[in-house]
């Protein structure tokens, strides 16, 4: 059997204050969708974090929309769970209804012990969950720890096993030793604790949502992964979609599938006038951090380099950072306030600095810190 596994889709993100609404709605139906049509997975499985945030954006909920009817128009069976950012009843609204299509949504855990049974697989869905909330389902006070609820939850299951059958986990967890990307709130990553990589040993694949790096969690386990970059310490990750095929006896085999995103998210770095050359000859329209490098200040670096880099998201100066640091020193004082001087004429006034103009400025400089002592 094939499945597509993808997770973390956060529909409605943001980045930088910037709405990701359009970059979210190419990767559905110019990644997505056609990922569907050329490899025909026997099922999707999307581990959590559809919305971005529990009280979902108008136009985020619109997209959904469109996904769920070009899944049912595709007739391909899809699993989907909630995750630590959607608001489970919302998003189970019409959950029984769209069952009958092969659009199962599962938000609650009773619903996560009753496998869903697709081909010769069985798939157990399990929407995110704190400790407390599986404790109080199973009723058994002495679980203590992300690992002894999560393994109780798997035995749980285990027990409706059929034999001859595969065993497909959808979980959104936080698995242990798992690397973490600045996009994932500090509130929510491991808010259900850790969970042990081999509690997911029984099954033959585990479908996880949580963490936005694509990686391996176990033997059988596996994150997808967010389908685009949500922050720009992911700027070095490459981002793709799970295809997992489950042979006969066999461990999962791994493909991953590229995904080409409307604008990347990358960060650069060099001197102004070199980024200001190379955005006008060839101007970038990802989304873009920029660090300058120049050893003196610059002014107004992000009004002049927007028109070359239109999704600039911030723009940091060396030079600042070094000239904030070295501020106590009265020499090094003294020097950057020559650099600013001579750069303030340069880059706002147009004009060519002169030695006798910045030494003035100086001299006025210490009559005035004078006055002020």
């Amino acid at each position: 059997m094939k499945f597509l596994h993808i997770a973390d889709l956060h529909l409605g993100r943001l980045l930088y204050g910037r709405s990701l609404i359009e970059d979210q709605r190419h990767f559905l139906f110019e990644n997505l969708l056609p990922a569907i049509d050329q490899h025909k997975p026997d099922g999707v499985l999307i581990a959590g974090d559809l919305y971005d945030r529990p009280i979902a954006a108008v136009e985020a909920i619109a997209l959904f929309d469109a996904l769920l009817d070009a899944l049912s128009s595709r007739s391909v069976p899809t699993v989907l769970i909630a995750g630590n950012h959607d608001g489970p009843e919302r998003i189970a609204v019409g959950a029984k209804l769209l069952a009958r299509f092969g659009i199962h949504i599962v938000t609650a855990l009773e619903d996560a012990f009753e496998p869903i049974e697709l081909g010769d697989a069985q798939i157990f869905a399990l929407p995110y969950f704190e400790n407390a909330q599986m404790r109080a389902f199973l009723g058994d006070d002495t679980l203590r720890g992300a690992g002894a609820c999560m393994r109780a939850a798997v035995e749980k299951m285990q027990a409706r096993f059929a034999p001859g059958k595969r065993h497909i986990l959808v979980a959104h967890c936080f698995a242990a030793g798992a690397a973490t990307s600045d996009s994932e709130s500090s509130l929510f990553v491991g808010g259900a604790g850790d969970v042990p990589t081999d509690c997911f040993t029984p099954f033959d694949y585990a479908a996880l949502g949580h963490l936005h790096a694509a990686q391996p969690a176990g033997q059988t386990a596996r994150y997808a992964g967010s389908p685009l970059k949500y922050a720009v310490d992911e700027a070095h990750q490459k981002k793709s979609m799970t295809l997992v095929t489950l042979p006969d006896g066999e461990k999962p085999q791994i493909e991953l599938l590229p995904i080409a995103p409307l604008h990347d998210v990358k960060r650069l770095q060099g001197n102004f006038g070199d980024l200001l050359a190379a955005g006008a000859a060839a101007p970038d329209h990802d989304y873009v951090e920029i660090l300058l490098e120049d050893d003196a200040p610059i002014f107004c670096p992000a009004d002049r380099l927007r028109p070359y880099y239109p999704n600039l998201l911030s723009v940091r100066s060396e030079w600042f950072l070094r000239a904030g640091t070295s501020a106590s020193a009265a020499a090094a004082q003294t020097r950057d306030q020559a650099a600013v001087f001579d750069g303030f004429l340069r880059d706002i006034c147009g004009e060519t600095p002169h030695e006798g103009d910045t030494a003035l400025f100086l001299e006025m400089m210490r009559e005035l810190e004078g006055k002020e002592a």
